[in-house]
């Protein structure tokens, strides 16, 4: 890891890294989010009984289209031809809510983090959009980057203790 912001150059102003130097790799990352929210509105969302239709079908889709939009949305990331995303939405009824991970791949000189944290926040905020007329009061919450991997700093996993 480096101890420095590389998103500002020796004068302090933000710039777009230069990644043309870089090998191209397989480059993979997952990352994870939650939506809490009452439990009625759960059972809505698993029964189907929701009136605008498949919540998670819709909320996967969005994801799914956030993530290709990532370098619109956030303004130094490059954009990526994307090879894969993946969503994975499970209801739980311990939270209650929807638990997400999302998945991302690329071949290409940087990392998908932004796109698999974007694609998680999009997807979760569809689940609200959809359901905020019954449940006003949902909260999305831990979207976190749960591993990466490809180019040169390598392999990450949270929780992997330092030097893993």
């Amino acid at each position: 890891m480096s101890d420095r912001f590389t998103h500002f150059d020796a004068d302090g102003q933000a710039h777009m890294v230069d990644v043309g130097d870089k090998d191209v790799t397989e480059r993979v990352a997952v990352a994870s989010g939650d939506i809490a929210m009452q439990a009625k509105t759960l059972e809505k969302i698993v029964e189907g009984g929701h009136k605008k239709g498949d919540v998670l079908g819709v909320a996967r889709v969005a994801g799914i289209m956030g993530a290709k939009r990532t370098a619109d949305l956030v303004p130094l990331c490059h954009p990526l031809p994307l090879t894969k995303v993946s969503i994975e939405l499970k209801p739980d009824p311990r939270l209650p809510g929807i638990r997400c991970r999302t998945t991302a791949k690329t071949k290409g000189q940087t990392g998908v983090e932004m796109e698999a944290l974007c694609a998680t926040q999009i997807a979760l905020l569809t689940i609200y959009d959809m359901c905020k007329a019954v449940d006003r009061g949902m909260v999305i919450e831990s979207v976190q980057l749960e591993e990466k991997a490809g180019g040169k700093s390598g392999h990450w996993r949270r929780n992997d203790p330092p030097g893993a």
